[in-house]
């Protein structure tokens, strides 16, 4: 065991560690997928799915799009003997996926199963430990208790993680679409149809906002296979739940249904967007001197006391 700690033996360990990280370092790198490769494999995956309802539809044929796996059929069936299936058929909760970017057909199954799973686990894991430790003497009621809480903590712990994902999204797609619709308005003002006007703004957005470069190419391959454009618009706003996104969408429904020019409207609203913007970064200015009051006192006059009172007091010490 000593000679484990020997001058020669440490400096191998050592190298092995940095030899190990800098595989990694270059590995990782290299096995991690491109964001534009997965964004492009979704839109492209949305586009087949749309042809073959367009060509069910055409046919006549009723075709089945989706046979639930070996795992969703488990977790179906589990679901089942809790009494969960309304909450796995809950359009709330597949909206709210849908948001978060999980749009699978067994998303809801799985994220249903977790919460429960995750729910017994943790009250099982918390009784288990109050009953292993019975130092802390603990009736049976009380450890119940406690594995109760943990249970009801563990079956609300994925939806707290869902809507954080929810907010994430939203956010980094409220930053990048001042600047998409203005590029939205000016394809469109160039004579651009708003089909391609979309899919230009897919290729131009991807760079700033993968996400919302994807919401837009999905919504550009539902206006092209859908046959109701006013449904791809309420899909692209359902999709990222935001008000200015919703607005869009009911700006372009009325462009449609009234026969009003689509480049004024979007004009309109990307000033809408812009003011919306400004506004923002306004309240945002208007707010920091508040914020910085606590800051500036905890950090700010105490050294300014020590510097102006400091050498007073030093002098009526040495008196």
């Amino acid at each position: 065991m000593g000679d484990l700690f020997v001058a020669e033996n440490f400096v191998v360990v050592l190298a092995f560690i940095a030899a190990f990280a800098a595989v990694m370092a270059i590995a990782l790198p290299l096995m991690r997928r491109d964001p534009r490769l997965v964004r492009m494999e979704s839109v492209a995956k949305r586009r087949e799915e749309l042809s073959r309802e367009q060509r069910a539809s055409l046919g006549g044929q009723q075709q089945v799009r989706w046979r639930p796996q070996a795992h969703t059929s488990v977790f179906r069936a589990i679901l089942s003997q809790f009494k969960l299936e309304s909450l796995a058929s809950s359009a709330g909760v597949r909206q709210r996926l849908i948001m978060a970017g999980w749009r699978n057909q067994s998303s809801v199954v799985t994220y249903v199963f977790v919460r429960l799973a995750s729910s017994v686990f943790l009250a099982f894991l918390v009784l288990l430990l109050l009953s292993v430790q019975q130092r802390y003497g603990m009736t049976l009621a009380q450890q119940l208790l406690y594995a109760g809480v943990a249970g009801v903590f563990g079956f609300y712990f994925p939806q707290i993680i869902v809507s954080n994902i929810i907010q994430k999204r939203q956010k980094e797609m409220s930053k990048a679409f001042p600047d998409s619709l203005d590029l939205l308005t000016i394809c469109v003002e160039a004579g651009a149809s708003i089909e391609a006007a979309f899919a230009r703004v897919t290729e131009e957005v991807a760079d700033a906002s993968p996400i919302l470069a994807q919401e837009f190419g999905l919504t550009s391959a539902e206006l092209a296979f859908l046959g109701d454009r006013g449904k791809a618009y309420l899909n692209f706003a359902e999709r990222t739940g935001l008000p200015s996104v919703r607005a869009l969408a009911t700006t372009l429904i009325q462009a449609e249904t009234y026969g009003t020019p689509i480049a004024v409207a979007l004009r309109v609203l990307s000033q809408e967007s812009r003011d919306e913007r400004m506004n923002r970064a306004e309240k945002k200015a208007a707010a920091l001197p508040a914020q910085l009051t606590v800051p500036m006192i905890v950090f700010f006059l105490p050294p300014l006391f020590v510097v102006i009172m400091g050498p007073a007091v030093m002098s009526v010490m040495k008196m």
